[in-house]
């Protein structure tokens, strides 16, 4: 039988969150159902709510940084049991069997993987995410949260079902460990999370922020160094002083300036989403082999892998909680930069 469950949804892309009666789906033979605790916000969100990436599908109920605990499995389920604390993403399915979906990387699916909100799903249904009392999703798509973190944990543990994995995603892919020389460009939702699991490889962290604002909580989350690029020395002081460099703005920053940072065989990897088409010269690359690359979030697998690393490490993102009542509140909070570093909301005030 279906469930309805309060939540908050947009009717368009100019309109305020409303508290709504969303109905979720009976359990499919894989499916797991799950109690939502804690929600947090994407600068993916307000872009989707927005519609700055494209027209969306409304009424929406966005997010997809979830977490909450199993009450409810399908007859075909055997990786979770009723009780487990748990975590969802950006994708709650996928069709398992192309190649990208048995290589563990099921956001390149190539039916098209089925994001956690504003997406037609297999069934011709569109999906809705995390602000809301609960979600079903296919088990595959639900992580397990260690035990190593505790109840007080788990609102700064939400934010890394998506900007966990997707700055974990480029560290591992560049064997990033003990003396790798790491630069961070951009202290913020993404860019922190990047800096504290760098530091937890063994990294030398160093971040790059325009100004000196946020000095102070860089080093605290454990970069050697911090950079202001105001100061347009630093790109001339420090060429060829990095091995791998995350780019975690999602503005056009200029990429030939950070390029030749980067020593004989480095990578910039870009995990940021400017509107404007990305420009990089030819010679940035051709001189002393550099590499630009980058990535979309991260597969299953390495989810799970990386939510073990950080709870290993005691690794959590820097939250601030909010009630359902701020969310309009703090998308603008978001877009401007006054978030410190992530919010998360009470699903119990919903």
């Amino acid at each position: 039988m279906t469930v309805t469950v309060p939540a908050l949804a947009a009717a368009s892309a100019d309109a305020p969150f409303e508290r709504v009666q969303l109905e979720r789906r009976d359990l499919r033979p894989d499916d797991v159902r799950i109690d939502i605790r804690w929600a947090g916000i994407c600068h993916s969100d307000i872009h989707t709510k927005r519609e700055e990436w494209g027209t969306a599908h409304f009424p929406l109920t966005p997010g997809h940084e979830i977490l909450g605990t199993v009450v409810e499995v399908g007859d075909q389920v055997t990786t979770h049991q009723v009780g487990d604390v748990v975590g969802v993403g950006c994708f709650v399915d996928s069709c398992m069997e192309c190649a990208p979906c048995k290589d563990g990387e099921e956001q390149y699916c190539l039916k098209g993987g089925i994001g956690t909100y504003g997406v037609e799903d297999y069934y011709g249904e569109v999906t809705q995410g995390g602000y809301s009392g609960q979600v079903v999703v296919r088990d595959h798509f639900a992580v397990k949260i260690p035990d190593s973190y505790t109840e007080a944990d788990y609102a700064a543990v939400t934010p890394l079902l998506c900007a966990g994995i997707t700055t974990y995603h480029p560290l591992k892919e560049h064997n990033v460990g003990p003396g790798t020389r790491v630069g961070v460009v951009g202290l913020g939702g993404l860019g922190h999370v990047a800096v504290k699991l760098a530091a937890a490889m063994g990294a030398e962290v160093s971040v790059f922020s325009r100004t000196d604002a946020k000095k102070e909580d860089g080093l605290s989350f454990g970069a050697k160094h911090y950079y202001a690029t105001e100061d347009g020395s630093v790109f001339s002081d420090l060429a060829g002083s990095f091995d791998v460099i995350v780019n975690t703005v999602g503005a056009n920053i200029g990429l030939d300036a950070y390029m030749g940072l980067l020593d004989r065989g480095g990578v910039l990897h870009d995990v940021g989403a400017p509107e404007e088409n990305l420009s990089v010269s030819a010679f940035s690359l051709l001189v002393n082999r550099r590499s630009l690359a980058g990535s979309m979030i991260g597969g299953l697998p390495e989810t799970q892998e990386m939510i073990d690393f950080a709870a290993e490490h005691g690794v959590t993102a820097t939250v601030e909680v909010i009630s359902a009542d701020q969310v309009d509140e703090y998308y603008d909070k978001v877009v401007h930069g006054q978030v410190r570093y992530r919010a998360v909301i009470d699903t119990e005030t919903l």
